[in-house]
């Protein structure tokens, strides 16, 4: 029990909170900090380009794409932060963006603007507003923190875990390897699954208005996602409930929700 009340203790003396733009959602952390993690994603991102096995495209049409269109959002991000009260959020932000050479339907982007887009989804972005909607959501998904507040949860999860660990120390082997299991389930599907599906419906929110700040239509994302949605037809997913992805139709219905608000941002090119 000492345990558990130090590692309580250490995580409430290490809490923050931040409130994500244009939602207005309050976001409180424990146990880890913004900026350490874009430390950290900085050091990650360089070693994942100078690995052997990355391919960064470096000289194609695609390439300059990519970089065009990321530079377009990431400005116009950058002036709403800086307008809007949050320019301390982004103070530390060095954005890339590079290409990577792969058949996977794949972009990312790391605390601190290190953003990745993979080859296979330009099959499905098709031009520069499919890309916008992909690079607007992966930007959202730091400009809201979400790495921070995942890593959080699952600090909270294992506090939680030890605490019952210690609840059944007293218990059968067999009773405690029961609970456990039952509460990994629990904590999983209850916690930090919907965590993450809610993480992706805001980043869905947030990267349409992002992508009209920077002049794209916003209204292209339903046929991205549409696109998506028949790409991966055929492939095994899980339940809603136990994937970390909302399902193609719940997402898209949030977004045609979402449009008008992103609309008013939308001023063209």
């Amino acid at each position: 029990m000492i345990i558990g009340l130090a590692s309580i203790t250490l995580a409430i003396s290490s809490c923050s909170t931040s409130i994500v733009p244009l939602t207005g959602r309050k976001v409180t952390t424990f146990g880890v900090s913004a900026a350490e993690l874009e430390q950290q994603a900085a050091i990650g991102y360089s070693q994942f380009l100078s690995n052997p096995q990355t391919k960064v495209v470096t000289n194609s049409t695609e390439t300059q794409r990519v970089k065009r269109v990321g530079a377009n959002i990431a400005s116009a991000v950058t002036k709403y932060m800086n307008d809007n009260g949050y320019a301390e959020q982004i103070k530390n932000y060095r954005w890339e963006f590079n290409l990577i050479e792969s058949p996977e339907i794949n972009a990312w982007c790391m605390p601190g603007g290190k953003v990745a887009i993979y080859t296979g989804i330009l099959k499905v972005t098709k031009d520069d507003a499919g890309l916008a909607t992909v690079m607007g959501h992966e930007i959202a998904h730091a400009i809201a923190q979400h790495s921070v507040e995942r890593a959080s949860k699952v600090f909270q999860a294992q506090l939680a875990g030890a605490a019952v660990g210690v609840a059944t120390s007293g218990r059968s082997e067999a009773t405690q390897n029961t609970v456990n299991q039952l509460f990994g389930i629990g904590a999983q599907a209850g916690f930090v699954l919907p965590n993450s599906r809610n993480q992706e419906l805001e980043a869905d929110r947030l990267g349409l208005s992002f992508m009209a700040m920077a002049g794209y239509n916003p209204q292209s994302a339903v046929g991205f996602w549409q696109r998506m949605a028949a790409a991966s037809q055929g492939s095994s997913k899980p339940p809603e409930f136990l994937s970390t992805h909302p399902a193609d139709n719940t997402r898209i219905a949030r977004i045609q929700r979402d449009l008008p608000e992103a609309m008013k941002y939308y001023k063209g090119r």
